[in-house]
């Protein structure tokens, strides 16, 4: 099993330039870990594609069906209190967003803070560079 961020999971659902790059991440291991509020990132990546006419709605559509599926199918880490503890520890050291920070905090709560060995997919450059000073493995 691995933890996905938004960024990894969007080219998963619909095709993109990177999805050549992350298809065989999921087919080498298609287990999923995932953040509670990725769903949210998802379809706001979605979404905002279809207002800047890259994605017909019905894609989006279809894409935001697939993405229920993909959440309900994965571990999802619920515990937001102890994703808001490290977020906020991981802001005070990365340069971090908000929302990447709770990206990486809710991954070491799935890692249990042992994060070596952990593989984590992301396309964010800013969460890779942080989450491999945390310890993880980013392809």
């Amino acid at each position: 099993m691995r933890f996905w961020d938004s960024s990894a999971l969007v080219p998963l659902l619909i095709r993109q330039n990177a999805s050549d790059r992350v298809d065989p991440w999921f087919t080498a291991d298609p287990g999923v870990a995932l953040w509670t509020l990725t769903p949210v990132e998802i379809t706001s990546a979605l979404w905002r594609l279809v207002r800047e006419d890259a994605l017909a709605e019905q894609e989006a559509l279809a894409a935001d069906v697939r993405a229920e599926e993909l959440a309900a199918a994965s571990h999802v880490v619920v515990d937001i209190g102890a994703v808001k503890s490290r977020a906020q520890r991981l802001l005070r050291v990365h340069a971090l967003r908000a929302a990447d920070a709770s990206q990486l905090g809710a991954a070491l709560v799935w890692a249990a803070d042992q994060p070596r060995n952990r593989v984590l997919h992301t396309l964010d450059e800013r969460l890779a560079v942080a989450a491999r000073r945390e310890g993880f493995s980013v392809p």
